[in-house]
Protein backbone atom coordinates (compact mmCIF):
# COMPACT_ATOMS: atom_id res chain seq x y z
CA UNK A 1 0.00 0.00 0.00
CA UNK A 2 1.46 3.34 -1.07
CA UNK A 3 0.02 6.27 0.89
CA UNK A 4 0.17 9.83 -0.45
CA UNK A 5 -0.26 12.54 2.21
CA UNK A 6 -1.85 15.74 0.91
CA UNK A 7 -1.57 18.93 2.98
CA UNK A 8 -3.52 22.05 1.91
CA UNK A 9 -2.02 25.30 3.20
CA UNK A 10 -2.91 28.95 3.55
CA UNK A 11 -0.60 31.01 5.75
CA UNK A 12 0.60 28.02 7.76
CA UNK A 13 4.27 28.99 8.20
CA UNK A 14 4.07 28.19 11.91
CA UNK A 15 2.83 24.63 11.33
CA UNK A 16 3.87 23.29 7.94
CA UNK A 17 7.28 21.91 8.88
CA UNK A 18 5.87 19.87 11.78
CA UNK A 19 3.04 18.55 9.60
CA UNK A 20 5.42 17.43 6.85
CA UNK A 21 7.82 15.83 9.31
CA UNK A 22 4.98 13.94 10.97
CA UNK A 23 3.93 12.58 7.59
CA UNK A 24 7.36 11.05 6.96
CA UNK A 25 7.63 9.72 10.51
CA UNK A 26 4.18 8.15 10.15
CA UNK A 27 5.39 6.17 7.12
CA UNK A 28 4.01 8.16 4.21
CA UNK A 29 5.22 7.27 0.71
CA UNK A 30 5.02 10.83 -0.59
CA UNK A 31 3.85 14.23 0.63
CA UNK A 32 2.16 16.83 -1.55
CA UNK A 33 1.75 20.35 -0.16
CA UNK A 34 -0.83 22.32 -2.11
CA UNK A 35 -0.77 26.02 -1.30
CA UNK A 36 -3.43 28.63 -1.93
CA UNK A 37 -1.08 31.58 -2.48
CA UNK A 38 -0.05 32.09 1.13
CA UNK A 39 1.06 35.59 2.10
CA UNK A 40 3.48 34.43 4.81
CA UNK A 41 6.55 32.19 4.60
CA UNK A 42 4.64 28.95 4.01
CA UNK A 43 5.86 28.56 0.43
CA UNK A 44 9.47 29.39 1.29
CA UNK A 45 9.53 26.86 4.13
CA UNK A 46 7.76 24.03 2.30
CA UNK A 47 9.82 24.46 -0.87
CA UNK A 48 12.97 23.65 1.09
CA UNK A 49 11.54 20.51 2.68
CA UNK A 50 11.16 16.98 1.36
CA UNK A 51 7.80 17.22 -0.37
CA UNK A 52 6.20 18.11 -3.67
CA UNK A 53 5.07 21.73 -3.44
CA UNK A 54 2.21 22.97 -5.60
CA UNK A 55 0.92 26.56 -5.64
CA UNK A 56 -2.37 27.41 -7.27
CA UNK A 57 -5.79 28.92 -6.84
CA UNK A 58 -7.05 29.49 -3.31
CA UNK A 59 -9.89 27.35 -2.00
CA UNK A 60 -9.61 24.19 0.04
CA UNK A 61 -11.64 22.03 -2.35
CA UNK A 62 -9.55 23.24 -5.29
CA UNK A 63 -6.30 22.71 -3.38
CA UNK A 64 -7.22 19.23 -2.18
CA UNK A 65 -8.18 18.12 -5.68
CA UNK A 66 -4.97 19.61 -7.05
CA UNK A 67 -2.92 17.64 -4.54
CA UNK A 68 -4.86 14.45 -5.28
CA UNK A 69 -4.20 14.85 -9.01
CA UNK A 70 -0.44 15.02 -8.33
CA UNK A 71 -0.43 12.07 -5.94
CA UNK A 72 0.68 8.64 -7.12
CA UNK A 73 -0.33 6.55 -4.11
CA UNK A 74 -2.97 3.85 -3.80
CA UNK A 75 -4.44 5.75 -0.85
CA UNK A 76 -4.87 9.50 -0.37
CA UNK A 77 -4.56 10.83 3.19
CA UNK A 78 -5.69 14.45 3.64
CA UNK A 79 -3.90 16.15 6.53
CA UNK A 80 -4.64 19.62 7.89
CA UNK A 81 -1.50 21.71 8.26
CA UNK A 82 -2.08 22.21 12.00
CA UNK A 83 -2.49 18.46 12.60
CA UNK A 84 0.22 15.84 13.07
CA UNK A 85 0.25 12.12 12.40
CA UNK A 86 1.69 9.72 14.95
CA UNK A 87 4.63 7.49 14.03
CA UNK A 88 3.20 4.18 12.88
CA UNK A 89 -0.08 5.62 11.58
CA UNK A 90 0.50 4.27 8.09
CA UNK A 91 1.28 0.84 9.52
CA UNK A 92 -2.13 0.91 11.23
CA UNK A 93 -3.69 1.62 7.84
CA UNK A 94 -1.84 -1.27 6.21
CA UNK A 95 -3.12 -3.65 8.90
CA UNK A 96 -6.72 -2.48 9.17
CA UNK A 97 -7.72 -0.57 6.01
CA UNK A 98 -8.70 -2.85 3.16
CA UNK A 99 -11.04 -2.99 0.19
CA UNK A 100 -14.02 -3.61 2.45
CA UNK A 101 -13.77 0.07 3.38
CA UNK A 102 -13.89 2.96 0.93
CA UNK A 103 -12.50 5.45 3.44
CA UNK A 104 -11.56 6.09 7.02
CA UNK A 105 -10.02 8.42 9.59
CA UNK A 106 -8.17 8.50 12.92
CA UNK A 107 -9.19 9.08 16.50
CA UNK A 108 -7.97 12.46 17.76
CA UNK A 109 -5.84 13.78 20.55
CA UNK A 110 -6.52 17.51 20.90
CA UNK A 111 -3.38 19.11 22.29
CA UNK A 112 -4.78 20.54 25.49
CA UNK A 113 -4.93 18.66 28.79
CA UNK A 114 -8.27 20.10 29.99
CA UNK A 115 -10.94 17.42 30.47
CA UNK A 116 -13.40 19.11 28.14
CA UNK A 117 -11.16 18.22 25.20
CA UNK A 118 -11.45 14.54 26.07
CA UNK A 119 -15.23 14.94 25.77
CA UNK A 120 -14.75 16.51 22.34
CA UNK A 121 -12.62 13.58 21.25
CA UNK A 122 -15.25 11.14 22.54
CA UNK A 123 -18.02 12.95 20.69
CA UNK A 124 -16.04 12.96 17.46
CA UNK A 125 -15.43 9.22 17.73
CA UNK A 126 -19.17 8.65 18.12
CA UNK A 127 -19.89 10.86 15.10
CA UNK A 128 -17.75 8.59 12.92
CA UNK A 129 -19.19 5.36 14.33
CA UNK A 130 -22.86 6.38 14.39
CA UNK A 131 -23.18 8.90 11.58
CA UNK A 132 -20.34 7.66 9.35
CA UNK A 133 -19.04 11.22 9.16
CA UNK A 134 -15.37 11.94 9.90
CA UNK A 135 -14.25 15.57 9.69
CA UNK A 136 -11.08 16.83 8.08
CA UNK A 137 -9.16 17.21 11.33
CA UNK A 138 -9.40 13.44 11.78
CA UNK A 139 -7.14 12.79 8.79
CA UNK A 140 -9.59 11.43 6.20
CA UNK A 141 -8.09 8.76 3.93
CA UNK A 142 -9.60 7.10 0.86
CA UNK A 143 -8.59 4.74 -1.93
CA UNK A 144 -7.54 6.94 -4.85
CA UNK A 145 -9.66 5.06 -7.38
CA UNK A 146 -12.72 5.48 -5.14
CA UNK A 147 -11.94 9.19 -4.67
CA UNK A 148 -11.81 9.64 -8.43
CA UNK A 149 -14.98 7.60 -9.01
CA UNK A 150 -17.06 9.95 -6.82
CA UNK A 151 -15.62 13.08 -8.42
CA UNK A 152 -13.32 14.16 -5.60
CA UNK A 153 -14.05 17.25 -3.53
CA UNK A 154 -16.60 19.81 -4.69
CA UNK A 155 -15.22 23.25 -5.52
CA UNK A 156 -16.65 24.99 -2.44
CA UNK A 157 -14.95 27.10 0.28
CA UNK A 158 -16.46 25.18 3.21
CA UNK A 159 -18.03 21.78 3.93
CA UNK A 160 -16.05 20.18 1.11
CA UNK A 161 -15.01 17.31 3.38
CA UNK A 162 -18.61 16.74 4.52
CA UNK A 163 -19.75 16.65 0.89
CA UNK A 164 -17.08 14.08 0.05
CA UNK A 165 -17.97 11.86 3.02
CA UNK A 166 -21.66 12.04 2.08
CA UNK A 167 -20.72 10.31 -1.17
CA UNK A 168 -18.25 7.86 0.36
CA UNK A 169 -20.54 6.61 3.13
CA UNK A 170 -22.97 5.39 0.46
CA UNK A 171 -20.23 2.96 -0.58
CA UNK A 172 -19.18 1.68 2.84
CA UNK A 173 -18.85 2.50 6.51
CA UNK A 174 -15.63 4.36 7.39
CA UNK A 175 -12.95 2.58 9.38
CA UNK A 176 -11.81 4.48 12.49
CA UNK A 177 -8.19 3.83 13.50
CA UNK A 178 -6.70 4.45 16.92
CA UNK A 179 -4.01 6.83 15.66
CA UNK A 180 -4.25 9.22 17.28
CA UNK A 181 -3.96 12.22 15.03
CA UNK A 182 -2.74 15.21 17.05
CA UNK A 183 -4.89 18.31 16.64
CA UNK A 184 -3.93 21.89 17.43
CA UNK A 185 -6.38 23.31 19.98
CA UNK A 186 -6.00 26.95 18.90
CA UNK A 187 -9.50 27.34 17.41
CA UNK A 188 -11.17 26.23 20.63
CA UNK A 189 -8.78 28.24 22.80
CA UNK A 190 -9.35 31.42 20.80
CA UNK A 191 -13.13 31.16 20.63
CA UNK A 192 -13.96 29.06 23.69
CA UNK A 193 -14.75 25.35 23.52
CA UNK A 194 -18.52 25.60 23.88
CA UNK A 195 -18.83 28.62 21.61
CA UNK A 196 -16.73 27.03 18.85
CA UNK A 197 -18.55 23.70 19.12
CA UNK A 198 -22.01 25.28 18.98
CA UNK A 199 -20.87 27.45 16.10
CA UNK A 200 -19.79 24.35 14.17
CA UNK A 201 -23.12 22.62 14.88
CA UNK A 202 -25.07 25.63 13.62
CA UNK A 203 -23.03 25.84 10.42
CA UNK A 204 -23.51 22.12 9.82
CA UNK A 205 -27.26 22.35 10.45
CA UNK A 206 -27.58 25.27 8.04
CA UNK A 207 -25.65 23.31 5.42
CA UNK A 208 -27.99 20.35 5.83
CA UNK A 209 -30.96 22.69 5.45
CA UNK A 210 -29.63 23.90 2.12
CA UNK A 211 -27.46 26.94 2.88
CA UNK A 212 -24.79 27.63 0.27
CA UNK A 213 -21.22 26.83 1.42
CA UNK A 214 -20.12 30.17 -0.03
CA UNK A 215 -22.46 31.99 2.35
CA UNK A 216 -21.47 29.84 5.34
CA UNK A 217 -17.78 30.47 4.69
CA UNK A 218 -18.29 34.19 5.25
CA UNK A 219 -19.41 33.43 8.82
CA UNK A 220 -16.78 30.79 9.61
Amino acid sequence: MKVSIIIPTLNEAANIERAIQSGWEAGGSEIVVTDGQSEDATAAIASKLKCEFVSGARGRGIQLNSGAARATGDVLLFLHADNRLEPGSIEQMKRQFNREHAFGAFEQHIENEANIYRWLEWGNRLRVKWRRMPYGDQGIFVWKEVFESVGGFPDVPLMEEVALCDKLKKISRPVLLKGPIRVDSRRWEENGVLKQTVRNWILFAKYRLGARPEDLAKKY
